[in-house]
């Protein structure tokens, strides 16, 4: 008799990760992923993060607090918004993340009428529904439907900004950073390569390290190593857009070496840097 077959299963500790872009959908990127251990720093995305949860949970905390997000849920985090990201229970989560440019969501948020770049009410969102749809999207895009998911995915933005979005409030204008903290960031953004010691930075904008340290982390809610860090990863991301090699990447961002590009990358992305110029190059 031949050997008895038994279905794979698949072993739920197994970690993975897919970041990559789709023409069918410009100004978006995606990502497929199954998390257990990893857990993201506290980072921003110049855009916005709008993630189904498919299974497990997600805990993670973002401007308005802490969140929870099980199966039929998103975690919506708008650009420029410091947030972390880690399992919720021992198993993982596993989700569909779309990162559509703060341009796509205010072309869709135009047409409902809304002015202005659109916020959420909440970050931690239950709406199963609007979750379907943006699920269908993210497998049309992964299957190359062009029209299929670009037409699912304005839907579901459509459905998410009418039942959770918000218009920002009246002329609230962003907070203006105290002048040593905005020439702290100027200094930091000019150094990738080289930069100060926070004794060094503080001396230079004239403050004090620990009221440095505080008044910055009070304004882009990072501390500046981590703002630096964050700098350096996004410069990462463009570099490894245009096809340069990963080594010379980490060194002209100001990296030790490869790995240390390598952790900080998986720290605020889910995957190695270059998995994601891989997928971002692919044809």
């Amino acid at each position: 008799m031949p050997d008895e077959v038994h279905p794979t299963v698949e072993d739920p500790r197994v970690e993975r990760a897919r970041y990559w872009r789709f023409s069918g959908l410009p100004d978006t990127e995606l990502l497929t992923a199954r998390f257990v251990t990893t857990s993201f720093t506290r980072h921003t995305h110049p855009t916005y993060t709008i993630g189904m949860i498919t299974g497990g949970i997600e805990e993670y905390s973002h401007p308005g607090g802490r969140s929870r997000v099980g199966p039929g849920g998103l975690a919506v985090v708008g650009p420029g918004e410091v947030h972390t990201g880690h399992a919720g229970i021992p198993e993982g989560w596993g989700y569909r993340v779309f990162y559509p440019a703060r341009e796509v969501v205010e072309g869709v948020g135009r047409e409902l009428g809304m002015r202005g770049t659109p916020g959420f009410r909440e970050s931690g969102i239950d709406a199963p529904e609007v979750s379907r749809v943006l699920v269908a999207a993210h497998m049309a895009a992964e299957r190359g439907e062009r029209l299929t998911s670009s037409a699912l995915l304005r839907r579901g933005l459509a459905m998410l900004l009418r039942s959770h979005g918000r218009e920002p409030v009246g002329n609230v204008v962003e907070p203006t950073a105290r002048p040593e903290v905005e020439l702290a960031r100027e200094l930091l953004t000019g150094a990738l390569t080289d930069p100060p010691s926070l004794e060094e930075l503080a001396a230079r904008v004239g403050l004090g390290p620990f009221a440095l340290n505080r008044a910055f982390r009070s304004r882009y809610g990072l501390p500046p190593h981590a703002y630096l860090n964050q700098l350096r990863v996004d410069r990462a991301r463009t570099l490894l857009a245009a096809g340069r090699p990963v080594g010379e990447v980490a060194s002209e961002v100001g990296f030790a070496d490869q790995p240390h590009l390598t952790r900080h990358f998986r720290r605020h992305l889910g995957v190695p840097p270059g998995a994601y110029q891989r997928a971002l190059l692919s044809p």
